[in-house]
């Protein structure tokens, strides 16, 4: 690569759709530039590039902090110019130049040609499926839509990222060919809402369809679903996790609460019978699912009889994967217009970590009852004669992993990325331990 192209490092915070944007900017200027992965000690750099977060206050603290860090750096002569995109630049757009104006350039996240421009990418739609991975190169997120025509009254999301807009399929069946040449075998999919896919450019919910074809590329053995929303669930897409081996038995689903009332003041467009029929519904449909959810605690119209009816769910339902949030006002929002934020900081502390203790119980009895069975991994990394793994029911960053002890005559390292059979021997709340068959 030659020595005098400038240096450019990235940033990427928040959620994997970031990162997918940050992918797909990173390979329109990749010829330009000389790219140092973010997970590499750089001395110098022309250029750092952040692309930010701004869904809930952490997430924006997480980002100005970011930020300021850059901006000490710059002082400091480690970066030549900060530049600056995604959601929270979107969202405080007017704002935050005057608030940080050691940033060199601010872009917003909707529209990525006028960040390109600025970088020296001429336009050129012929390359929009191209992706510079910056995840391992056995899998990578696949995201299939922006934004978000839901109105849930705690989220920001539809006034940072506009309206849903579906991919084109065939633009969809593209990228992940041209991610399978590079070696990925997993496509996570990902979306603001994945079950909405296609109700803008088909007139359908097409994601079962979106199902078939990507499983119809050559070198993807793997597909998982994220980030899918509970009302209108299309049941042909239980139909491909139930028949279609490619895609893999685990599905998050973020349901956010289960009582009436606290569902009515989200917005949600389903109520707590709705949503115990679904889960039914699905684990009939689909047997041995994984089910991943997130809920939110301290809503407004959540007092302790709501917070007790949710842990009467959760304990109910068995999810074998939840995760859980402090409601945050996040102005401009229904919520935060309408609604007083009643529940005190201490009590959503409390009641967050009730519900994660009763969690950790069920994530313990689940893994327990796993021990013996023999699954198939895919090897994410290797470490002290240990490889980590993942079965089609742990999900990369967000589950917990199989660590596999590995002695055997091949190199470790040229592991990563194939799959393996291994034997379950031992659990903890979180990870899975196995040895190799």
């Amino acid at each position: 690569m030659p020595a005098d192209k400038a240096i450019l490092q990235t940033l990427t915070l928040g959620c994997s759709k970031n990162r997918v944007d940050t992918e797909h900017i990173i390979a329109r200027i990749e010829d330009i530039f000389r790219i140092i992965p973010e997970d590499v000690q750089c001395s110098f750099c022309d250029i750092f590039l952040i692309n930010t977060c701004g869904f809930i206050g952490d997430a924006k603290e997480e980002s100005i902090a970011a930020i300021l860090e850059a901006v000490e750096r710059k002082k400091h002569g480690e970066i030549g110019r900060i530049v600056v995109f995604g959601c929270l630049s979107q969202r405080y757009s007017a704002e935050m130049p005057d608030l940080i104006p050691e940033v060199d350039a601010w872009f917003g996240a909707t529209d990525p040609e006028p960040l390109l421009s600025y970088l020296g990418a001429a336009p050129d739609n012929s390359v929009r499926t191209r992706r510079h991975l910056t995840t391992p190169s056995h899998y990578a997120y696949l995201k299939i839509s922006e934004g978000c025509d839901r109105r849930c009254s705690y989220c920001a999301i539809p006034f940072i990222r506009g309206r849903h807009r579906s991919v084109p399929m065939e633009e969809l069946v593209e990228e992940a060919g041209l991610l399978a040449a590079k070696g990925v075998k997993e496509l996570i999919i990902i979306a603001q809402d994945t079950t909405y896919y296609g109700l803008d450019l088909y007139r359908k919910r097409a994601l079962a369809e979106l199902l078939q074809r990507l499983s119809e590329v050559e070198g993807i053995e793997w597909i998982r679903i994220h980030y899918s929303y509970p009302a209108d669930f299309p049941d042909d897409v239980l139909d491909q996790m139930a028949h279609n081996p490619k895609v893999c038995r685990y599905m998050d689903i973020p349901l956010q609460h289960i009582s009436d009332k606290v569902l009515a003041n989200m917005h949600r467009n389903v109520d707590g019978a709705w949503t115990r029929a679904l889960i039914k519904r699905m684990r009939e449909r689909v047997p041995g699912l994984v089910l991943r959810t997130t809920m939110i605690v301290g809503h407004p119209g959540e007092g302790a009889a709501e917070y007790r009816e949710l842990l009467d769910f959760v304990a109910e339902a068995r999810f074998e994967r939840l995760g859980a949030f402090m409601y945050s006002e996040e102005e401009g929002t229904f919520g935060a217009e309408h609604f007083k934020d009643s529940v005190p900081a201490r009590t959503k502390r409390n009641r967050l970590d009730g519900l994660m203790s009763l969690q950790s119980d069920i994530s313990l009895s689940f893994n327990r009852s796993r021990i013996g069975e023999e699954v198939k991994v895919i090897v994410d990394s290797c470490s002290d004669g240990c490889l980590v793994c993942r079965s089609e029911f742990e999900s990369p960053e967000v589950d917990g992993e199989i660590l596999v002890k590995y002695d055997g005559p091949e190199d470790p390292e040229l592991l990563c990325g194939k799959f393996m059979m291994v034997r379950i021997t031992g659990a903890d709340e979180y990870d899975l331990i196995a040895g190799p068959i």
